[in-house]
């Protein structure tokens, strides 16, 4: 019987992605962790990029440090016209001091799709990570609507964080072929995510991409569509979930130093105990 075709699912979630940047460096420490296919959304992305580079510890630096600066998340800037979440500065400032190893990524022959969203038509981009083109790519999944106020154009074409059309493309990963796949998760298991409470103020915010508008007034459908997918998959798909424990206390923009730290901490072990398991299964 052929060995059945894995992949790595990330979600992404801006500063809750330290949980996976601690699962992905506990598998990179420990040497592992081997997959097929990875795929990953916003923060999600950035950290399974820093994975396939083999850069252990870059993302808990980039989450901890530059991430918490008032250079990124400012609403007082946010205010006056500008960026509440200044992805041009992160960027620049990142690729300046503590660059992707874009060699060793392009030398690793495991393949990463970056999700992105489409502005003009609010639908799923599944884009090839390439040396080239990664940090735009990247960047482009992790640019949200209205608090990173541009939008990262690929081949020409605007788009917008990932997680809009697909936050968890574990549906995604079936349909390219994927029979085995672990899924990361940056919320503790059992959450739902509920439809926006103020449907006119998104449409009225958004109102010169409405396709983008409505498929963000819609991304608890597929979101929540993505979680049954993984509690009940297909009956010729095995799905590994590894998620925050239910003392994760790290929201979207958190920047307390301490709970960044427990919360990568509670990925390493995560990671640890993943794959404890595989080992014990004899994989």
């Amino acid at each position: 019987m052929s060995r059945q075709q894995t992949a790595l699912v990330v979600e992404g979630g801006a500063m809750r992605g330290i949980f996976a940047a601690g699962v992905l460096d506990a598998f990179l420490a420990k040497g592992g962790a081997a997959f097929d296919h990875c795929i990953g959304v916003s923060a999600g992305a950035v950290n399974l990029a820093a994975y396939l580079a083999g850069q252990q510890g870059r993302n808990h630096r980039v989450i901890t440090d530059y991430s918490c600066r008032a250079e990124f998340i400012n609403f007082g800037k946010f205010v006056r016209g500008g960026h509440w979440l200044d992805l041009d500065w992160l960027w620049e400032i990142t690729i300046r001091e503590i660059r992707l190893d874009l060699a060793h990524f392009a030398a690793n022959p495991v393949p990463l799709t970056v999700v992105t969203t489409r502005v003009s038509d609010g639908r799923a981009a599944y884009l090839r990570g390439s040396a080239e083109a990664l940090e735009q790519q990247i960047k482009a999944s992790c640019s949200v609507p209205l608090a990173y106020r541009d939008f990262v154009r690929i081949g020409g074409e605007a788009m917008t964080d990932g997680g809009v059309a697909d936050s968890i493309p574990v549906r995604h990963a079936y349909e390219q072929g994927a029979r085995d796949i672990t899924v990361v998760l940056s919320r503790p298991l059992g959450y739902r995510k509920q439809a926006p409470s103020l449907p006119a103020l998104h449409r009225y915010l958004l109102r010169r991409t409405p396709a983008l508008a409505e498929a963000s007034l819609a991304r608890h459908h597929s979101y929540n569509d993505a979680i049954d997918f993984i509690q009940e998959p297909p009956t010729d798909c095995r799905i590994r979930v590894i998620v925050p424990p239910a003392g994760f206390r790290v929201g979207r923009m958190t920047t307390d130093k301490d709970r960044l730290e427990q919360g990568y901490q509670m990925g390493w072990q995560a990671g640890l105990a993943y794959l404890a398991r595989q080992e014990g299964d004899g994989e």
